[in-house]
């Protein structure tokens, strides 16, 4: 396995990842290890394409504004 060496992380970061480690129940290295390695995990390839097909999907439909749907289910 190889190791990896990371400086000048910022006190408040540190301090909310081994607060989240510690609610997790588990050490700081571990968590961070989770999270390093759900990172390189998640699959963006095809996002691109996705994205196209859906906006074809949408060519030539009308669409309303949003900001009065916003409105009223903020004022509920």
């Amino acid at each position: 396995m190889a190791q990896v060496v990371i400086r000048n992380i910022e006190e408040d970061a540190m301090r909310r990842l081994k607060s989240r480690a510690a609610r997790k129940g588990v050490s700081l290295e571990r968590e961070l290890r989770t999270i390093l390695t759900d990172a390189a995990r998640a699959d963006r390839s095809g996002f691109g394409q996705r994205a196209a097909a859906f906006r074809r999907k949408l060519v030539g439909r009308r669409h309303s504004d949003s900001t009065r749907l916003i409105r009223k289910d903020r004022d509920r």
